[in-house]
């Protein structure tokens, strides 16, 4: 379950069928708009004979999505899709990131100001890299949603430059890919409880406020989202069929008519 928007920002809720692979009856439902009740009305349109037979729901942390699931899929099991998750480690160091970058940013105004008052020409800070502080910060944005395996060598460059002057974002960075890791591993239930008890630990010495918030989204969730490490089961199939919906309106150039655009889609889709 995921919501899409086809034109002018307009968001849809779309459930599909994981197991039809994007191909006819890959949707199950379509509705306007995310608000729980009226997406609910519409599910239970269903009869519960077919309702019941769903064992599993992937889905973000939004709390409607929560509410349409549990309230239509009575049996099943709701999964908080992996990626969610992840994303919201990665967005925590990113706040960090753009916190520093700021910084730099008052930093080089007030001694291009000085220098300017003194009548010299002002000339920036530069690494050895050839980026300024603020550049610096702002260039590393990528690499931190990568493990270091993964960088090339100019990154590799700039990130060992990042995390001498910026060691914070050493350690939330760390701390992102420690969650990564619990994910990457093919591990029981239990194990990743463990291993994520530890990750906790890790985050309450971190002493970081966006990583704490994190911690409290996991206790708000936490049965969503070990539910993962059951069957391993994300919402990518969801989120690629919402790409081929992007892609089948952009072929059409936009969606002028939105009840042709849905007549197509359920026509081709349902």
């Amino acid at each position: 379950m995921d919501e899409t928007a086809f034109t002018n920002g307009e968001l849809y809720t779309i459930l599909t069928n994981k197991s039809k692979k994007g191909k006819k009856g890959s949707i199950i439902m379509m509705a306007k708009g995310t608000k729980a009740a009226d997406i609910i009305q519409v599910i239970l349109e269903i009869p519960k004979s077919k309702r019941d037979i769903v064992k599993e729901v992937t889905l973000d942390m939004a709390g409607s999505m929560n509410e349409i699931a549990k309230k239509c899929f009575t049996q099943a099991n709701r999964v908080t899709d992996r990626f969610h998750v992840q994303k919201l480690a990665y967005e925590a160091v990113q706040e960090i990131r753009i916190k520093y970058r700021w910084q730099a940013i008052d930093k080089e105004n007030e001694a291009y100001q000085e220098a300017k008052k003194k009548g010299l020409a002002y000339i920036p800070e530069n690494y050895s890299n050839g980026d300024t502080p603020k550049q610096l910060l702002a260039r590393s944005r990528y690499l931190l949603f990568k493990s270091s395996k993964n960088w090339t060598d100019s990154q590799k460059h700039r990130a060992q430059i990042l995390f001498e002057n910026y060691p914070d974002l050493k350690r939330a960075h760390s701390l992102a890919l420690g969650l990564a890791n619990i994910y990457e591993q093919k591990i029981t239930r239990s194990q990743a409880n463990t291993r994520m008890a530890h990750w906790f630990l890790r985050v309450e010495k971190s002493e970081f406020d966006s990583f704490k918030t994190i911690k409290r989204t996991f206790e708000q969730h936490h049965v969503q989202i070990m539910n993962f490490f059951d069957n391993r089961s994300t919402n990518a199939a969801a989120e690629s069929f919402n790409a081929k919906i992007k892609d089948f309106r952009r072929s059409f150039r936009g969606v002028r008519d939105i009840q042709f655009f849905l007549f197509r889609l359920t026509n081709i889709f349902a």
